[in-house]
């Protein structure tokens, strides 16, 4: 089969978005181009980067996806463009915007991906590992192996890292955890592996939830975590110890009117995906539903807030 592989020139502000329009729009695969975390790896030493200079421009990031070939690709591009200008009526720069498409064939695709996710080890234990990937764990480290597939999320994006980080710090055994908006699942799979012994994730996109689905079980925690369609709090049952919410500003702020329903008091929530220049929007939401803003990470131009529902204990 032969895809189109479209590629968008965009800001911090507006990745997150777009990357969800090609979702909408059945993208099989979604590869985020950012210089800024590119830079942040080639210096951690981590990875050999001998090959690849120091990026100089870190405002510009590249978002590629990979449509189908097909009668219906025209009107996918066109309804692209036009959900990108609309951005704009949301206060969302989206930059250039510049656009544009070549022709792939499906084994070339499956494969080009990969080579943008490698093994890295996120917090001080969480270490986050591809499936086609060898990795020698030490002692101390929590191995995570991940496929995130056509689902959102590898870990090393740093909505996720920050969340990554906050859970090695805040799990303790025996919680109750909601993840919702899981994508591949691997913050519910992080809370599992740290010693929460029940946790719902939730996710709209089947597609997330079947990938989810798949993770959890390439990991054995099948019997911690149920993975599930939903729309974010609905439906779920119960008052959990801890809520994953690493999605975008304007869900977190609608999904705070649920939070005092669906948090046990003294419980803590961690909210992520949050552009830099939106924490003073969610912040204020926060207040507005009497929660309490318990620290603020930042990192890349985005944020992860740790948002508790009064009390001092879980």
């Amino acid at each position: 089969m032969k895809w189109a592989e479209v590629s968008i020139r965009t800001t911090h502000e507006a990745t997150e978005l777009i990357a969800e329009i090609f979702h909408d729009l059945g993208a099989s695969g979604v590869v985020i181009e950012d210089p800024e975390l590119v830079n942040t790896y080639r210096n951690s030493g981590t990875w050999d980067y001998t090959d690849i200079p120091e990026a100089t421009n870190t405002e510009v990031v590249t978002v590629r996806a990979y449509l189908p070939m097909d009668e219906e690709l025209d009107d996918k591009l066109r309804a692209f463009e036009k959900e990108v200008d609309a951005l704009a009526g949301h206060d969302i720069d989206k930059g250039t915007g510049d656009i544009s498409y070549s022709e792939i064939q499906d084994e070339d695709w499956a494969n080009n991906w990969k080579k943008y996710f490698h093994t890295e080890k996120i917090g001080d234990i969480i270490v986050i590992k591809p499936s086609w990937e060898e990795y020698t764990a030490s002692p101390d480290d929590i191995v995570i192996e991940l496929d995130p597939g056509m689902a959102f999320g590898t870990g090393t994006h740093p909505t996720t890292s920050m969340c990554i980080r906050i859970l090695e710090e805040i799990v303790t055994g025996g919680m109750k955890v909601f993840d919702v908006g899981t994508g591949s699942g691997v913050l519910a799979i992080a809370a599992a592996k740290l010693g929460a012994t029940e946790v719902t994730a939730v996710d709209f996109d089947p597609v997330a939830v079947t990938v989810a689905s798949e993770n959890v079980a390439i990991n054995q925690a099948d019997s911690i975590i149920s993975v599930g369609r939903g729309d974010l709090l609905k439906g779920i049952e119960g008052k959990a110890d801890l809520i994953i919410a690493n999605i975008i500003a304007d869900i977190i702020i609608v999904l705070l009117d649920d939070i005092p329903n669906k948090l046990k008091i003294g419980g803590s929530m961690i909210a992520s995906g949050i552009i830099a220049d939106r924490l003073g929007d969610v912040t204020e939401a926060v207040i507005a539903h009497g929660l309490l803003v318990d620290r603020v990470l930042e990192e890349g131009g985005w944020a992860a807030m740790v948002i508790r529902n009064g009390g001092t204990t879980v």
